[in-house]
């Protein structure tokens, strides 16, 4: 193995000019600072998600599909055309019936 003369003088690539000041990151402007990361969370106001209905209609001449479910435990999936609407409208109608979202039956009763 043959090792190359080394040259005498300094090559572009080697050489970097001596500055007394620290150099800052190539992509230090582009960073956000860590305070804007954090942020304070938002105060809940008692919602939140119960049911989700997912529909993928990828385009022209293919089959849709669609998923509803909830937290009550329903799950349901479904392809096609038809069987889509038909889902989406009895996942709104589920909301109506999902024991998450009424309250439950309570019996009142009247003092005696």
């Amino acid at each position: 193995m043959k090792s190359h003369p080394t040259p005498n003088h300094p090559t572009a690539a080697h050489s970097a000019p001596a500055t007394a000041e620290p150099k800052a990151p190539k992509n230090a402007a582009r960073r956000a600072p860590s305070s804007a990361l954090r942020s304070e969370p938002h105060p809940s106001d008692g919602r939140y998600p119960v049911a989700w209905l997912h529909i993928t209609a990828p385009g022209r001449g293919a089959t849709p599909t669609a998923r509803s479910w909830c937290a009550c435990g329903r799950d349901r999936f479904t392809t096609g055309h038809r069987r889509v609407t038909a889902l989406t409208e009895d996942h709104h109608a589920h909301r109506g019936a999902c024991p998450l979202r009424t309250p439950a039956h309570t019996e009142t009763r009247t003092a005696a």
